[in-house]
């Protein structure tokens, strides 16, 4: 079973890889020498995830798929949510980006948040969409030095560290990737191959 992951970002490719079976072959935008970006404009996480499958999908007519995710937070309106990557401006970083939301709530006692996966899957019969979510709250401060993007501020309910301090194996199983990589394998154990 073969299927293109429309991404650059290599943190997300190997933590997919690492959950998939191994009948199912994973080929990155890398693999296919496709360099652009793909723009992401619009302002939920089903459209840009959508855009970016149907536009690999229409290059190589292999079924693909692609994920969107945002880091919500409710107290800042959902910010910032779709903006995610790009929160603190156009030459954004990891580290603006958590510099950014950190200042924002500095004042405030409400760190609620959540993190959301939303997956596209196009073929040439359809568009389905998986989701994922886990909830928890904004640290103080950056803590650890694993994982990637907001991970060293993110606290996911019932436990006392980030994402980027926890394993591996726990951020997969109780987190917002993992949740929508699951429903995505379940989908496609489902279905032969060549019916999607």
């Amino acid at each position: 079973m073969k299927l293109i992951f429309a991404t650059h970002n290599q943190n997300k490719l190997s933590e997919i890889k690492s959950q998939l079976p191994n009948n199912i072959e994973i080929l990155s935008l890398q693999d296919l020498s496709f360099n652009q970006e793909i723009p992401e404009p619009y302002h939920t996480l089903e459209e840009n995830a959508a855009i970016k499958a149907n536009t690999i999908f229409n290059c190589f007519k292999e079924a693909c798929f692609s994920d969107d995710t945002g880091l919500f937070v409710p107290v800042l309106n959902g910010l910032p949510g779709v903006q995610s990557a790009r929160y603190s401006g156009p030459t954004a970083t990891s580290e603006s980006n958590m510099d950014k939301l950190l200042k924002a709530l500095e004042n405030s006692t409400d760190r609620k948040a959540y993190f959301q996966t939303t997956i596209a899957l196009k073929t040439a019969a359809e568009i389905k969409y998986f989701t994922g979510k886990v909830h928890g709250t904004i640290a103080l401060g950056k803590k650890g030095n694993g994982g990637f993007g907001y991970d060293p501020i993110f606290i996911p309910d019932n436990y006392t560290k980030s994402f980027a301090e926890l394993p591996l194996e726990i951020k997969q199983k109780i987190g917002h990737r993992g949740k929508a990589i699951r429903s995505l394998i379940t989908y496609l154990k489902s279905h032969k191959f060549q019916e999607i």
